[in-house]
Parts: structure tokens; C-alpha cells; sequence
């Protein structure tokens, strides 16, 4: 079974580890990433259960975690710890956020080829009987699938106008986007309309 939240083995430990903890402080533990190269970075995306988080409850968390890794000590190279929000082409880990995304484009990939193929992009559908729907374009037609949960290797939603209008809008409503900061909204056209 795919864990979307946390793929590697050191990626899982941590989560047994962290997961706890940020819980406990009332956030989600959306996705887990110890990445490394030149140096090595350990990625954490959390939110509170309405999707959204602030600057400074990602510097709470980081604290947290940090006093629990340093006792832990699961990571045995020297790391900088990145505690973010998902973002708004967040990456898609639970079943939930499926359900939550319905009627917005994702990118899907799964672990073995279905019908010949591992991407599928398209609007998802929601979630049945443990199944990701989502509505393809296959052979000229707007087909809806289904692909098993424990099928997924990778997710994410697709930057689109219509996700950008709907986060602003729903930060607005929550009353995050102060408007009188603000002196004019500029509207940005995409190559195509600049060309017209």
C-alpha cells in the first residue's frame, strides 16, 4: 500500500515521530520529505483541519518538532527543517483532500500502468468506495475513472485560474485577505489573450 504522506522508510519513521506532535498542537500532517543532495532538507507541510496556516504556526510547529527530532534523532546527517503550508497546487495525501478538491484539476500517477499508462490529468470527481474518481479525455471522449487509493504513487492539484479564484476566495471569507491593504487588483492575461 502507497503512503502519499510519507513514501520512503526514513519518511515514515519520521511521521511515527512527528506526526503526534503536530496533531497535538491541532494541525494535519499533510506530506513528510527528507530530501538530499548538496545538503539535506526535511520537508513537513501542515495545515489546521479548515486547509489554511500562517507564517508563524509553521515557526510553532517547527519548534515542536525540532525539541522531538533532537531527542529522537532519526536522521543521522545534519538537516535544515522546512515546515510549509501545502500550497496552492498542493499535493494531494489523503483520501479526504480528494473529496475536498472535487471539480479541480489534479495530475495522478500511479505505482503500475493501467491500461498502459501511470498519469492521468484531469477534474477529480471525488471518492468511492475508496476510489479516486476522476473525468479523463480518452480517445476524443470525457470518460470518469476510478483508481484504487492504494494504487497512487504520486498527486497534486493543477495551478488553474479557477483554484487560484476559489483559494482567494475562501481566504477572503475567512477573513485572511484584508482588501484595504491593497491599492488596485491587476489582472495578469496569459500568453494566449496577450496575443489576441
Amino acid at each position: 500500500m502507497s503512503d502519499l504522506i510519507a513514501k520512503a522508510s526514513i519518511d515514515r519513521r519520521i511521521r511515527e515521530i512527528v506526526e503526534p506532535v503536530i496533531a497535538g498542537l491541532g494541525f494535519e500532517l499533510v506530506r513528510v520529505r527528507l530530501m538530499s543532495g548538496k545538503s539535506t532538507t526535511l520537508q513537513l507541510m501542515a495545515q489546521k483541519p479548515d486547509g489554511t496556516i500562517e507564517v508563524d504556526e509553521c515557526g510553532q510547529i517547527s519548534t515542536a518538532v525540532s525539541a522531538v527530532l533532537d531527542v529522537e534523532d532519526p536522521i543521522l546527517d545534519a538537516y535544515t527543517l522546512e515546515v510549509s503550508s501545502p500550497g496552492i497546487d498542493r499535493p494531494l495525501t489523503r483520501l479526504k483532500d480528494f473529496e475536498q478538491w472535487q471539480g479541480y484539476v489534479a495530475k495522478i500517477e500511479t505505482e503500475e500502468l493501467i491500461d498502459g499508462r501511470r498519469r492521468f490529468k484531469g477534474v477529480l470527481q471525488g471518492v468511492e468506495d475508496g476510489e479516486v474518481l476522476i473525468e479523463i479525455e480518452e480517445a476524443g471522449e470525457t470518460v470518469t475513472i476510478g483508481l484504487q487509493y492504494d494504487w497512487l504513487s504520486d498527486a497534486k492539484l493543477v495551478l488553474t485560474d479557477d483554484l487560484i479564484r476559489e483559494v482567494l476566495r475562501s481566504r477572503k471569507d475567512a477573513g485572511q485577505i484584508d482588501e484595504s491593504q491593497f491599492d488596485q487588483v491587476e489582472t495578469i492575461m496569459d500568453g494566449d489573450e496577450e496575443n489576441d
